[in-house]
């Protein structure tokens, strides 16, 4: 995905195990950006059924997969299972 691209495309959402509840989209690897930062991170600005935010794209630590963190404002009454519709611009780098 290069620099200041977008991708859209369907996922669902995933409730990480342990205390936290945190939920996230797997980004499929064909859409998947590239690393930029430290800690395997990429700003993008995401588009999740509409609602849109700053954030970062990160690699996942215990598998290959590349997640973006989905927020209870962001995605409201769904969760695990629940299929989402996600867009992912690049934030081009100064």
């Amino acid at each position: 995905m290069p620099r200041g691209s977008s991708k859209t495309f369907t996922a669902r959402l995933f409730r990480y195990k342990g205390k936290a509840a945190w939920y996230f989209a797997v980004i499929p690897k064909r859409v998947a950006p590239k690393a930029t930062h430290p800690w395997g991170r990429t700003p993008v600005v995401a588009t999740v059924d509409g609602h849109t935010w700053t954030t970062s794209v990160w690699r996942a630590k215990d598998r290959e997969d590349s997640l973006l963190a989905v927020p209870k404002k962001i995605r409201g009454a769904k969760g695990h299972g629940d299929a989402v519709r996600v867009r992912l611009d690049l934030i081009p780098e100064d």
